[in-house]
């Protein structure tokens, strides 16, 4: 564990994938999906031996602020942070870079999704460990560092992931891992150009999760991103609300993908060993909860009589399945839903016509 690893952690979901069981206030990160664990509480356990306590941010918003500070008690209440405005993955990533560069200019800052699902913790953090010694510039030929991200090889031809071309491997002193260049960035596919990556074997998944050094980064911005340049220059050392109050809101709403990383000079990869998913929707519990023998995905008290394909979730009363296929039900105190498989991307849909103390 190295005081220069530092770690933020990404959580300002909206709550409208999973439904009703996530809210404004009560997202997919805050949501007790698999374990007795919250997914933020998850994520930020996995970084045990490998981040301090202490260096760990967490970026959310003002609804969910509360939430996530009892979610992680451990993590000191100043270091969870609420973004003043929804601003995209480049701002996040520009205020993250900030924090850890006003406590210090050498620090590397591991960028990471509250809500991805993993269950190798012990092989994730071994191999985040070898990403933060490359992205510090260790090992190997880059003395300046590398901006950083994982690649998840592909299991089958999704079109919901964004994709990397990994390039030529980089050798590192010690071997620590597949380490590749990356070619570049692609956006989600459609499903002739997704099996073509898929049946090539030179395509892996976008997992989100970046590292790279402060200067690094900063060096990328004041040549892409002017803004995201300044904002990181001039954040202040100590108190640093005001701050964030006044100059966030004006910083340019786009991903960092797009802002910096497609364009940077070296972008590496880190091929992952350990499993992950970043349970997108509802239907990616068919993968993880326990299933009966007619591939029924289940939690909580649930009975199934011809029926088959489903994923049902109960909170607390008893869901009865009779005669119906390939639906997803989830029960909670104050709501039901009752919806086609084929149709959870649609979820959203639902948001407007709910009654406001639902949403």
């Amino acid at each position: 564990m190295k005081p220069r690893h530092y770690a933020c952690i990404l959580a300002g979901g909206s709550g409208e994938r999973f439904w009703p069981m996530s809210r404004v206030r009560m997202p997919k990160h805050l949501l007790k999906l698999f374990s007795d664990r919250t997914m933020i509480e998850e994520t930020a356990r996995r970084l045990e031996g490998v981040v301090p306590p202490g260096n760990i941010f967490v970026l959310t918003n003002e609804a969910q602020l509360e939430g996530v500070r009892e979610a992680l008690p451990f993590v000191p209440a100043s270091q969870i942070v609420a973004e003043p405005a929804r601003r995209d993955t480049a701002p996040a990533a520009a205020l993250a870079t900030a924090l850890v560069r006003a406590r210090d200019t050498d620090g590397v800052v591991a960028l990471l999704p509250a809500d991805a699902f993993i269950r190798d913790s012990k092989r994730f953090a071994a191999q985040l460990a070898s990403a933060f010694e490359l992205a510090s510039g260790k090992g190997w030929a880059s003395p300046g560092g590398a901006l950083m991200t994982f690649a998840v090889k592909p299991t089958f031809p999704s079109t919901g992931f964004g994709y990397l071309e990994l390039g030529d491997p980089i050798r590192t002193k010690p071997a620590s891992g597949d380490f590749r260049k990356v070619v570049r960035f692609v956006e989600k596919p459609n499903a002739a150009t997704a099996k073509s990556y898929f049946d090539s074997g030179r395509y892996a998944w976008n997992a989100g999760m970046f590292l790279w050094r402060a200067d690094a980064f900063l060096e990328e911005a004041e040549r892409q991103a002017p803004a995201l340049a300044r904002f990181i220059r001039e954040f202040p050392a100590g108190d640093a609300a005001s701050y964030i109050a006044s100059r966030f809101p004006g910083l340019p709403k786009i991903s960092v993908d797009y802002a910096i990383l497609e364009k940077a000079r070296t972008v590496v990869t880190l091929v992952a060993e350990f499993d992950w998913d970043d349970v997108g929707t509802w239907t990616a519990l068919l993968k993880h909860l326990p299933s009966d023998s007619s591939g029924n995905a289940v939690r909580g008290p649930v009975v199934a009589e011809g029926a088959s394909g489903n994923i049902a979730v109960s909170n607390g009363r008893l869901i009865a399945l009779c005669g119906v296929n390939d639906l997803v039900v989830v029960e909670t105190a104050d709501a039901v839903l009752v919806c086609h498989r084929d149709a959870v991307q649609d979820l959203k849909k639902l948001q407007p016509l709910l009654p406001k103390n639902l949403v």
